[in-house]
């Protein structure tokens, strides 16, 4: 087995290395064009000759186009033991791609051949041919436009040839002149040609799928002459020291040499070094000169100069911008006016101290650069003028002589001084303003207006700064309307929110001007600065006086629109009022005695409110003699609230029998009218009462009815008791004194219960009255029997459907006087109507 797989082992590492090999000594391809056109098909075939014998003749051949495997290919085994396997590649997309012809070799591909293919498109045709004639070099020179990329390699040939007349004929053919890979210009000695004999040009180009050709063009060399760019220089000053004007260049230029017996023309541009300016130009310059004034330009800036030629008139070709040249122009005066304005302080009785002020304001877009002011004072009597002033702020202080009232301004650069501004002190003796008033428009403006005053001013000075306690007035800022027609003007300059500005507005007139008149404004109001101090003035047990001193207005600010106080107790409840404005003093009322209180004054305006530091107060407490005072009233009201729930309990017997109960004496009752005065002549026999087992009887009621009406218990059925007479319905009670019996009585106890009844009827209805039986447990006397229980109350008799029944009217004889005679309080009653029954 070891034996065996040494074998195998070194047999594989043949083939492997043994293989390739001879493998690429087997197959073959062959295409139909190796360059084709792009997207046209192409067809190879791979042959594997008969010298392959230890291939496996039923391994199949495949194709590979770069790394993707192609299907489509058809083998045949040819009779000399050639294998062939051919494919067509119907479009050829890729412009350079490599074709593989591959063997199935085990579970891998062994490449028996490779082929490239390349696809692209015929050359272009080159267009924008053009030639010059170098005088420099003594070459010609062509350059074209190759065209589109044909993705195959191209070769370009700049072909000529002399000829006579209008190019009809060829004569003499010139050597060919190949440009460097991927260059597109060519040159030609001037040994080749001859400068005024026609010549004709054209490229060629050429791939391996075709050549194209350019058009032809003819022409005389001379006529395609470049020439070199001048050189430009500068001027040197005039000997007379004539100052250059500030808005022009003066320069020169020299032509190139070879070409200074030719007729030129030039061109001019130039471009102002400021960011991103353009180029003008300036063409054609005068002929036959070297120099040349360029005027028209802003002062004091740098510019870049550039020049060209061209022969003139005959044809050529414009010559290479010159080297730049730079230049810059000279200053300009300052041509500007002057606003102006002053404050005068007399320091003596001979000198006054002038504090001067001036802005420039620009007459044109480019006025110059102003780099000083000059301030002169001319005195009477005197040629020249004494300076006061040579600075570069916007303002001078100086002095000057009581009588002086004029003097003069100026602006000056290094290009000259700007025409004088005279500066008249004028004094105030004409008509003020009629009203003056300011308004915030937002954060960072203020408007000012006025009303006209009696003539009309020529202009205005309007003044503003911070106003107190804010800097002085020297840190103000000021401006000048010339329009004397106007009645207000917005101020947007140096303004900032939340502060008060002082405004100052005076008009000017021709030889005077008026009285200045000034008012404060906010840019932005704010809230009051702090609001009045509380202060008690009286206090009490339920209540407090405050009052506070107002403050003044404040400059600027609105006037305030109310107060409003808030105070807050000792468990936190707060309470608030709003008092209008002109309000110094308030009572705070229904205060609790012997509290403490914070209390707090709110100013509002406008502008937003303001809380003062609050005051803290204590109610007085209350003395003995009030506290003994309301002790006894609260004790007062007490008893009273206490006899009216008795009297009301009392005049509300349903309310009163909650609390106890109504134990009715039949001996004050109106019962005795019930007992008719024959009561009295009869003697009533009532055996049947008599049996101890009977219940006893407590109470009788007798109510009058309006309309008779028989109950579920008025049953005929009188069957083991005995009927109640038509006038009254009585309990009976069993076992008292006058007991027939003879046997002896146990003596009830207390705790004994007695059964009540009550019966309803009428003293003049013949009919039956009612019987209702009554539970109260309340004892009637004290020693008498208990109340038999329900079941042993001989009085009721049901029917068999529950409901009782009164006994029949023979019966009544027997069952009511008999118990009425025997009861001892019940022996002098008369039975008359029911008006006694209230009562009862």
């Amino acid at each position: 087995m070891v034996g065996l797989g040494a074998w195998s082992l070194t047999r594989v590492a043949l083939i492997v290395f043994l293989l390739p090999g001879s493998l690429a000594e087997c197959g073959h391809i062959s295409l139909s064009d190796p360059i084709v056109h792009l997207g046209d098909p192409v067809t190879a075939s791979c042959v594997i000759g008969q010298n392959c014998n230890h291939l496996d003749p039923e391994s199949e051949i495949l194709w590979k186009l770069e790394s993707e495997l192609q299907p489509g290919g058809r083998q045949q085994h040819l009779p000399d033991g050639t294998r062939v396997s051919t494919i067509t590649l119907p479009h050829v997309n890729h412009t350079q791609a490599r074709l593989s012809c591959c063997l199935l070799w085990g579970n891998s591909l062994q490449i028996l051949d490779q082929v490239e293919l390349q696809a692209g498109y015929p050359p272009p045709t080159p267009y924008n041919l053009s030639c010059l004639m170098n005088l420099t070099t003594n070459s010609f020179i062509c350059q074209w436009e190759p065209g589109p990329d044909p993705h195959l390699p191209t070769n370009f040939t700049l072909k000529s040839f002399k000829s006579r007349g209008k190019c009809q004929t060829q004569e003499e053919p010139i050597q060919e002149c190949v440009p460097e890979a991927r260059q597109s210009h060519c040159s030609i000695q001037r040994k080749h040609l001859l400068l005024y004999q026609s010549l004709v040009v054209w490229v060629q180009a050429e791939n391996a799928l075709g050549t194209s050709l350019s058009p032809q063009m003819c022409f005389h060399p001379i006529d395609l002459v470049k020439l070199e760019p001048p050189t430009l220089g500068t001027l040197d000053p005039s000997p007379e020291g004539t100052p250059a004007q500030p808005d022009c260049l003066c320069f020169h230029w020299e032509s190139w040499k070879p070409s200074l017996y030719m007729e030129q023309k030039c061109e001019l541009r130039y471009q102002p070094r400021l960011g991103e300016a353009s180029w003008a130009l300036v063409t054609p310059l005068p002929p036959r000169t070297l120099y040349h004034k360029l005027c028209g330009l802003l002062p004091a800036t740098a510019y870049t100069l550039q020049m060209r030629c061209t022969r003139w008139p005959l044809p050529g070709h414009w010559s290479d911008w010159s080297p730049s040249l730079e230049l810059k122009t000279t200053e300009r005066a300052p041509i500007v006016r002057l606003d102006t304005w002053w404050r005068q302080r007399q320091l003596d009785p001979r000198t006054v101290n002038v504090q001067l002020f001036w802005k420039p304001m620009p007459l044109e877009e480019d006025s110059g650069q102003i780099q000083g002011y000059l301030v002169s004072w001319r005195p009477s009597g005197q040629v020249g003028a004494v300076q006061l002033c040579n600075t570069t702020e916007l303002n001078c202080t100086f002095h000057l002589p009581l009588e002086a009232w004029e003097v003069a301004l100026v602006a000056y650069n290094t290009g000259g001084n700007s025409h004088p501004t005279s500066v008249v002190f004028m004094e105030s003796r004409g008509p003020p303003l009629a009203r003056l008033h300011a308004v915030a428009r937002d954060p960072h403006s203020i408007w000012v207006g006025w009303d006209s005053p009696s003539s009309q001013p020529q202009a205005y000075v309007i003044e503003w700064g911070l106003g107190p306690p804010g800097p002085s007035g020297s840190n103000k800022t000021w401006r000048k309307e010339h329009n004397g027609n106007i009645t207000g003007t917005l101020l947007q300059e140096n303004i900032r929110p939340f502060e008060l500005y002082e405004i100052t507005v005076t008009p000017l007139y021709q030889d005077t001007m008026g009285p200045s008149q000034h008012i404060y404004a906010y840019s932005q109001e704010k809230a009051p600065s702090h609001a009045p101090e509380l202060h008690l003035k009286h206090i009490g047990k339920t209540w407090a006086q405050l009052e506070w001193v107002p403050e003044a207005p404040e400059l600027g600010k609105s006037p305030l629109t109310h107060y409003t106080i808030f105070w807050t107790n000792a468990q936190k409840q707060s309470f608030s009022t709003v008092l209008n404005a002109s309000s110094w003093n308030f009572v705070l009322r229904g205060l609790e005695p012997a509290s403490l209180y914070h209390v707090h004054l709110m100013a509002t305006s406008q502008g937003g409110a303001t809380n003062n530091t609050g005051l803290t107060l204590m109610t007085l407490a209350l003395d003995e003699s009030e506290l003994h005072i309301l002790l006894g009233l609260f004790a007062l009201l007490l008893l009273l609230i206490s006899l009216c729930g008795a009297a009301w309990l009392c005049c509300s017997p349903s309310r009163k029998n909650h609390l106890w109960p109504s134990v009715p004496d039949p001996a004050r009752s109106s019962l005795s009218a019930w007992v008719p005065t024959i009561m009295a002549e009869e003697t009533f026999q009532l055996p049947s009462l008599r049996d101890p087992s009977m219940p006893p009887i407590a109470k009788i009621t007798v109510l009058e009815e309006e309309e008779k009406k028989p109950g579920p218990w008025e049953s005929s059925d009188n069957s083991g008791t005995c009927g109640l007479p038509t006038l009254v319905q009585a309990y009976v009670l069993q076992g008292g004194p006058r007991e027939a019996s003879t046997q002896p009585q146990p003596q009830s106890s207390t705790n004994d219960q007695v059964l009540y009844g009550q019966v309803l009827g009428s003293p003049t209805s013949p009919g039956p009255g009612h019987y209702l039986r009554c539970d109260s447990t309340q004892p009637l006397l004290g020693g008498l029997t208990p109340s038999p229980k329900s079941y042993e109350n001989l009085w009721f008799q049901t029917s068999s459907l529950g409901a009782p029944v009164s006994p029949s009217p023979s019966q009544e004889d027997d069952c009511i006087f008999g118990p009425l005679l025997d009861f001892p309080l019940l022996q002098g009653l008369r039975i008359h109507g029911v008006e006694g029954m209230g009562g009862f």
